[in-house]
């Protein structure tokens, strides 16, 4: 199921999210700020030499551009920002001031003698209580729900009506137009989307705000499901269903960006996991729609009444989201964007127990986008674009972020999704027990992304892929073979259903979350919209791939061939995730930056020393896992592997580089025989 995000929390998600692991102003780090830029104009300098080392400077100042501030800078700074913004009363400047030292110094806001008590409170129940907070906050969660649950219902109301409209349209054949022609009008959406609706985003929000792009986004959605009710041929479907794509796509990538930047920053990651979860439970609302209007009779209207009532249904949720989109406050972050910072402190003040707390996010927010315009200066967008390839650190990224958005397509989840009803049906089902069986996966689909919650951030999301791709491999071949269980046998419907159910199961906290939150963080900041945008492109063109090709493919190679044609690309998945995908569970934009500038070989190498540790710990004397490569080990920092770089001679180009950092691995004795301080993987 193809979850949003495109160029999900833009730059707040990954900066702001990470918020609380900023290290304190008593830390030594180097001084620095959006105010102070005394040496702009030697940065630019800089860059235009090294751009590659500029752009990677850029993003460790965005991960804490309040760093080495005592606390006197910090209140001064933050009373500034209030009398610049407007915000000029007693209470407002005070709220400033002291939101501006706890956004410097998050540990030792309790020392602070001005907070009051139940001010204190509130910034400790942050941590100990991060799910207690303003109704207003919830509203914005119900209002992102809601969008979810649109984007499910689109995508399955499909399933169960297409059991009808394609004998009525005469498509409902096996041959060959018959079958490309259903699997083109149930892809129309995200053809629409890839070539379309997802780069409409960014025009769209800075045009009409979140709020107004959501509510635009649902109109577009509730219209072309209506539209979809009332169509009588095959072209005419086809053509409300490919506009129904100019809704998905922008409210996609939209609805996580708005729950990212009204969250604070503990709970940040918890919200915006949730659009999968509920667009999964819009899938299953599908299914239930299907279900629910199989039995109407057609009351004398051509070509039938139930299939129409079932694709008109998902008009229902959008039409809501419409009703209540404007009674939640715009996103604070796209009011700084427009230099509204009055309606930004009253939004978040909406949005928050406390002014200071309000203040404090919104000063911290503010100083990033300041920071982020002057390490952005100077750089044209058609550079960003070539730098997403010719820069090793971005284009590591983006072939581990759009690889995994291509997995998510073909590890083969939504033939399930928009066509399981006709697979139950070649399976021996009735027309009824296949909508009941489909309906029985979107619960499991549902229930099972639940968990994924807290395992994204407790397993990591490079371990949940490499325990579920295989699984899921395992599922697809077992569903594909149980079509050969004699049709007469009970065991023959039986375990077909079950491979799907399990498939389910192992798809839901791994494959299904992970992508997405994976290309959110995996770019730097002043690249992060293009990569996503590439990373949404490409899984809704891969989702138009696998949704125009599965009818004329399970033709051809009948469902064992077609599920196991799929099940081998899930062993694709696992051995892409093992040799080109790190880690990026709860690390800084500085440490994403050394996790991602390795080169691929390096990458690979790690893959294979994992693989040989976990078949031979125990065997290999030592036991100790190997350490995931960095650019800080192989680029050399200045405590520690400058010095073997000055004992193994002067600075030389790339291929001595790694010769060096062979050596040095070699003299620690070698990958296999070194853990990091942590044991982590």
């Amino acid at each position: 199921m193809a979850s949003n995000p495109t160029n999900t929390a833009g730059p707040t998600r990954g900066l702001d999210e990470k918020k609380h692991d900023r290290p304190s102003t008593s830390s030594g780090s180097a001084p620095g700020t959006a105010y102070e830029h005394e040496d702009h104009a030697a940065s630019t300098s800089n860059q235009t030499r090294n751009p590659e080392k500029a752009r990677l400077e850029a993003s460790k100042k965005l991960a804490n551009p309040l760093a080495g501030l005592d606390p006197e800078r910090l209140e001064k700074m933050g009373a500034e920002y209030a009398q610049m913004a407007g915000l000029t009363s007693d209470e407002d400047v005070r709220a400033f001031r002291l939101g501006a030292r706890i956004a410097g110094d998050e540990s030792n806001y309790d020392t602070i003698p001005e907070l009051t008590e139940r001010e204190k409170e509130v910034l400790v129940r942050e941590t100990t209580h991060k799910w207690s907070n303003p109704p207003m906050l919830y509203w914005v969660v119900v209002i992102c729900s809601l969008c979810a649950a649109v984007q499910g219902m689109d995508e399955t109301v499909v399933n169960g009506a297409q059991l009808f409209y394609k004998d009525k349209f005469g498509i409902g054949t096996d041959s060959q137009r018959d079958t490309w022609l259903l699997g083109l009008v149930n892809s129309a959406p995200y053809l629409c989307c890839a070539v379309l609706g997802c780069w409409l985003t960014d025009p769209m929000n800075k045009k009409f705000g979140r709020r107004g792009t959501i509510f635009i986004s649902c109109i577009i959605s509730a219209v072309a499901c209506f539209h979809q009710a009332f169509t009588n041929t095959w072209w005419h479907m086809f053509i409300a269903r490919f506009y129904l794509g100019l809704g998905i796509g922008p409210k996609s990538a939209t609805t996580p960006i708005f729950a990212a930047e009204c969250s604070p920053p503990k709970l940040r990651g918890a919200l915006v996991m949730q659009w999968q979860m509920w667009t999964a439970f819009g899938i299953m609302v599908g299914y239930i729609a299907d279900l629910a209007f199989y039995f109407v009779p057609d009351h004398g209207i051509s070509m039938g009444l139930n299939w129409r009532l079932m694709m008109g249904s998902a008009m229902i949720p959008a039409v809501i989201v419409c009703c209540l989109a404007f009674l939640c406050p715009e996103s604070p972050r796209w009011y700084l964007s427009k230099d509204r910072h009055q309606d930004a402190f009253a939004a978040l003040c909406r949005l928050r127990f406390e002014k200071v707390q309000a203040a404090r996010d919104l000063f911290y927010t503010h100083t990033l986008l300041e920071a982020e315009k002057q390490a952005m200066s100077g750089i044209k967008k058609g550079n960003r674009f070539k730098e997403l390839f010719t820069v090793r650190r971005n284009r590591n990224a983006a072939i581990a972020s759009s690889g995994l958005m291509f997995m998510q397509q073909f590890c083969g989840v939504n033939i399930i999704a928009y066509y399981s009803s006709a697979v139950f049906q070649d399976a021996g089902f009735s027309d009824v027990s296949a909508l009941a069986a489909s309906l029985g996966f979107g619960v499991i689909n549902w229930l099972f992304a639940i968990p994924a919650l807290y395992t994204i951030d407790t397993f990591g999301r490079r371990n949940l892929l490499l325990t579920t791709f295989p699984l899921m491999s395992l599922f697809l071949f077992f569903t594909g073979f149980s079509f050969w269980i004699p049709e007469d046998s009970k065991a023959h419907v039986g375990c077909i259903a079950l491979g799907i159910y399990l498939f389910g199961m192992v798809y839901s906290p791994g494959e299904g979350p992970v992508p997405f939150t994976y290309s959110a963080e995996a770019y730097p900041l002043y690249i992060r919209p293009i990569g996503m945008s590439l990373a949404t492109a490409t899984t809704w063109f891969f989702n138009f791939v696998l949704s125009i090709t599965w009818p004329s493919m399970v033709t051809a190679f009948k469902p064992q061939g077609a599920f196991g044609w799929y099940a081998g690309w899930n062993i694709i998945g696992f051995l892409f995730t093992l040799f080109l995908v790190p880690e990026t569970k709860e690390k800084t934009l500085e440490e994403l930056d050394h996790v991602f500038d390795v080169p691929l070989k390096k990458l690979v190498r790690y893959g294979a020393d994992q693989t040989l540790w976990f078949f031979h710990r125990g065997k290999n004397g030592k036991g100790m896992r190997p350490t995931a490569p960095s650019a800080e080990m192989y680029h050399g920092d200045a405590e520690r592997m400058g010095d073997v770089a000055g004992n193994m001679g002067p600075p030389a180009g790339e291929g001595e580089r790694e010769k060096r950092w062979d050596k040095e691995r070699e003299r620690e004795g070698g990958i296999m025989g070194r853990g990091d301080a942590a044991g982590r993987v």
